[in-house]
């Protein structure tokens, strides 16, 4: 991949990831195909396992009870089919880009970010859906979650800093879990 290409994509596909890691991954993950290179099937294969410990952890903070079974199954489905989506749609994007015009790439790109929306909408109601059957002290660790962090890319925050150990930049992206 060309130098300039990889300084824009490299970035966005980490942001990417980043953003939806938190939120993606399943439990036995899907065989790439073959002639996906192996540097490839490595990045989605720790992206899957990020996905499921993000997934274990969130079930641990909540304290998830047998009786919230199937809202917290559906939930952490979504983060996983969330996952997958992603991850193909960058793959894809990844094949097409050494070829693509400068207008392709934008719209590829933006293609990519509502995937991103319509996943993070899915997510919302998957959530909302879980968030309903939870106890007032459960509720209470999940909005303390999801008010702490202002770095969407890292989820919920556990310390009130980012990834590099800063205080958070903002408070308007904590919507997300």
């Amino acid at each position: 991949m060309k130098t300039s290409t990889r300084n824009v994509t490299l970035p966005a596909l980490i942001a990417f990831a980043l953003a939806t890691g938190p939120a993606l991954a399943q439990n036995a993950s899907p065989k790439l195909p073959t002639s996906t290179p192996p540097s490839t099937q490595d990045h989605a294969q720790k992206h899957a396992d990020a996905v499921e410990r993000r997934i274990a952890d969130l079930h641990a903070q909540l304290k998830i009870t047998d009786q919230q079974a199937k809202q917290w199954d559906d939930f952490a489905q979504t983060m996983r089919d969330n996952a997958r989506k992603a991850d193909q749609a960058f793959r894809d994007r990844a094949q097409k880009l050494p070829t693509m015009h400068a207008p392709d790439a934008m719209k590829s790109y933006a293609d990519i970010t509502e995937t991103h929306a319509d996943n993070m909408k899915k997510l919302a109601s998957s959530f909302s859906d879980l968030y309903d059957v939870l106890s007032p002290e459960q509720k209470q660790i999940a909005d303390q979650m999801y008010r702490k962090t202002g770095d969407h890319m890292n989820g919920p925050a556990k310390s009130g800093k980012n990834s590099k150990g800063h205080p958070p930049a903002s408070a308007s992206s904590s919507a997300r879990p």
